[in-house]
């Protein structure tokens, strides 16, 4: 089995306590609010959102996949730190086992916050990953931050 490991980061003029409450504790009541075409709901399967716990996400009808289960594997409310992985999806990975993720946020000076994100993808056995072949879900999983960035710089109040 091959590891290729991707890591990007972008700055966001929202707190990194708001930025890790809306994309991580409380995403299973917010994101499906923001992108509610692209993604039905978010649920626990398993437990209540701390370490341990699975979290099914179901896509909208237009989407490519219907769902996928994402495992918490670590979990620092107070440094704004997620470790989780896809364990499970409706759709079959020709080349990979599993991914796991890490997400960080980091106050910055300006009272906004730098997101550092890790990509793990453990490839099957003989078969080599390029950029390409994880290109859409990175471009996407970028779409989806800065999605949640505007819409908490539009509502203040929302993940305060």
């Amino acid at each position: 089995m091959g590891v290729i490991t991707y890591s990007q980061e972008f700055t966001s003029a929202v707190a990194p306590s708001r930025m890790f409450k809306a994309l991580v504790l409380e995403s299973h009541n917010v994101i499906p609010k923001i992108v509610p075409g692209g993604i039905k709901s978010v649920e626990f399967i398993e437990g209540d959102g701390g370490v341990g716990s699975i979290k099914q996400t179901n896509f909208g009808e237009s989407a490519h996949i219907k769902y996928t289960k994402h495992k918490i594997d670590a979990l620092d409310a107070e440094n704004f730190y997620c470790k989780y992985t896809l364990i499970e999806s409706d759709i079959k990975f020709e080349k990979i086992n599993f991914v796991v993720y890490e997400v960080k946020f980091i106050a910055s000076d300006n009272g906004g916050c730098v997101c550092k994100m890790t990509s793990e993808y453990n490839s099957i056995d003989g078969t080599e990953l390029k950029e390409d072949d994880i290109k859409q879900g990175k471009d996407k999983a970028m779409g989806l931050y800065k999605t949640v960035e505007e819409y908490l710089l539009a509502n203040p109040d929302v993940c305060a």
